[in-house]
């Protein structure tokens, strides 16, 4: 878009019917000598990607606001009424902890109640999984989360869920920003809501929802015998502080610690510079109260708790955390394995993870006999296969490197809440056998190989960072690398391309996946990397997996030294 373009696309906000408050901020862009900030809030439309809408908050159509949550919603809300046509319309509405997250859920409901949509609107704050398991216990047929996941706190969003408790994914995500697209002006958007369409979901529901956690349990009798296992828990600031301790009670645990700096919900996320539980500082002050009270296993939640994180000590007694390859392989070891101790593995069930997460969830599963599903990035392709498995096969699990999983199929999307629960139920299973879960990934190398990731995340915001990404992209498509430090590349996917180049052999071959825009290269000695965009943040990800054998449980260090070499040497490379 030009200069003059956005100029014109800010003129035309400022003359709509906006808040004194909102024309003050537009003309104050218009009038700085420096147009980086105009051009940022105005250069684009904020896109459906793959957590939704999200963005920095702020005034301007690339800006979350209570206009572009407005509009996004008229467009929703005329979707919907096309969709289910002389149909009574409900959707499900909640948010997490986040600043305006309030303001922007109830701009939500209002325009849906206005477009006479009726509304399940949470009465307070709930996790992300509560949203997406109550859209199918109501009938609803869409849901909206006002969250920004794991983002920093300048950042808000809206995921969109579609009837099946899963984020809307093709064709549904592109048609709603189309029908957003034709909202030319937010005079455009019908603003005046009907109370009476509103119905609130109250406390009592949370039950409902832990009895589906509680019946995930695979040995309860062992939860009931070790319920006295010291675990840490914390929200972040989030919206899970009361549903986690909630689900380990109900899983038998009795023994749980909260971080009181960080329970109480707060969208300043004052104690972390990212309430994101991937990065290690955001779980300092739980590792501090894990040290005080001799912690056999700390977890913790992004603000909206979907993503959960899990800390333990290991055999040198300091607290190591798991990353989510980690984590998603323990989970799916532990399922497995009781599912077959308990007779219950039939040849049509089912697991599921993404392109960019550890291939050993896929080799775990297939020696089990379970089908494996391989999908794009973003939870909502794994909710796209269980729905289309629905009634055929059974989903045992599912997840993605990012810290996010989930375990049974009553919700459609990622569970903190029943994989906090679940991962306590596996500590304490081992424990029992005299193992931790580092002897447990020993266990899982040793059959398997040792797989060992990392990621590489590259921040280059505004329109000239989206830009240099895209760059980026092209590069490796138009000077395809034949060696990435010393090694030979073997095989390039270009998920955008929809093709598979063979390099050994020097042939192109068809890829039977949804476009995106990713590229993976797979080297000669078995490592992978995948270059992806994110879809939520002003980022490029390079995913980094490498493996080789782990000949015994002494040589778990070493080989793990070993490949933490390999993965430096290729960081190299791409960062």
């Amino acid at each position: 878009m030009t200069d003059a373009a956005i100029i014109s696309k800010a003129q035309s906000w400022l003359n709509s019917n906006l808040d004194a408050q909102s024309k003050a901020e537009i003309q104050s862009l218009l009038d700085s000598d420096d147009p980086t900030e105009l051009i940022d809030s105005f250069y684009r439309d904020l896109e459906f990607g793959t957590g939704g809408l999200r963005g920095i908050m702020g005034i301007g159509s690339n800006r979350i606001n209570v206009y572009t949550i407005g509009m996004a919603t008229q467009g929703l809300a005329n979707y919907l009424k096309k969709n289910f046509p002389n149909e009574n319309i409900s959707v499900a509405i909640t948010h997490d902890s986040r600043i305006n997250n309030t303001l922007f859920a109830e701009t939500t409901a209002n325009v849906l109640t206005a477009n006479g949509i009726g509304v399940r609107y949470f009465r307070d704050m709930r996790p992300t999984p509560m949203l997406s398991f109550a859209i199918r216990y109501y009938g609803c047929k869409s849901g909206v989360m006002v969250t920004a996941s794991h983002n920093p706190k300048e950042y808000n969003g809206y995921k969109v869920y579609w009837d099946d408790g899963g984020q809307v994914v093709a064709p549904h995500d592109k048609n709603i920003i189309t029908e957003v697209l034709k909202i030319k002006s937010i005079d455009d958007v019908n603003w005046d809501k009907n109370d009476q369409l509103r119905e609130y979901i109250e406390e009592d529901f949370d039950l409902v929802y832990l009895n589906e956690v509680k019946k995930l349990s695979l040995s309860p009798q062992n939860n009931i015998v070790e319920k006295d296992m010291t675990i840490v828990f914390s929200p972040i600031h989030g919206a899970s502080g009361k549903m986690v301790p909630a689900a380990l009670k109900i899983f038998g645990f009795e023994n749980i610690h909260l971080v009181k700096e960080q329970i109480e919900p707060d969208g300043t996320f004052p104690t972390v510079k990212y309430p994101n539980p991937e990065e290690a500082e955001a779980l300092d002050l739980s590792i501090k109260l894990a040290k005080e009270v001799k912690a056999e296993l700390v977890l913790a939640c992004d603000p909206d708790g979907d993503r959960y994180a899990a800390v333990i000590p290991n055999e040198k007694g300091d607290f190591e955390l798991l990353n989510g390859n980690q984590t998603g392989a323990v989970i799916i070891y532990y399922l497995l394995n009781l599912y077959r101790e308990q007779g219950r593995l039939t040849g049509k069930q089912f697991t599921v993870s993404t392109i960019v997460t550890t291939d050993l969830l896929g080799v775990i599963s297939r020696d089990f006999g379970v089908d494996y599903y391989d999908v794009l990035t973003g939870f909502k392709n794994i909710a796209a296969i269980i729905l289309a498995n629905e009634g055929k096969k059974e989903f045992i699990a599912g997840g993605e490197e990012s810290y996010g999983f989930l375990i049974g199929d009553f919700v459609r999307d990622k569970d903190g809440v029943s994989a906090c629960a679940m991962v306590a139920e596996i500590v304490a299973y081992y424990r029992k056998k005299g193992m931790s879960l580092i002897d447990v990934l020993a266990e899982i190398y040793m059959k398997y190989g040792f797989y060992k990731e990392s990621l590489i995340s590259i921040t280059k915001k505004g329109k000239d960072g989206a830009e240099q990404i895209q760059e980026l992209m092209k590069g490796f498509r138009t000077n395809k690398p034949t060696s990435i430090n010393g090694l030979k590349v073997a095989k390039i996917i270009d998920v955008q391309e929809s093709k598979i180049y063979d390099m050994k052999a020097g042939k192109e071959l068809p890829l039977e996946l949804e476009k995106s825009n990713v590229i993976q290269f797979f080297l000669e000695d078995g490592s992978k990397i995948s270059a992806r965009p994110s879809g939520t943040e002003p980022k490029i990800k390079y995913y980094i997996s490498v493996n080789e054998k782990l000949p015994n449980r002494e040589a778990y260090r070493a080989t793990e030294a070993s490949l933490d070499k390999k993965i430096e040497s290729l960081k190299q490379f791409f960062g």
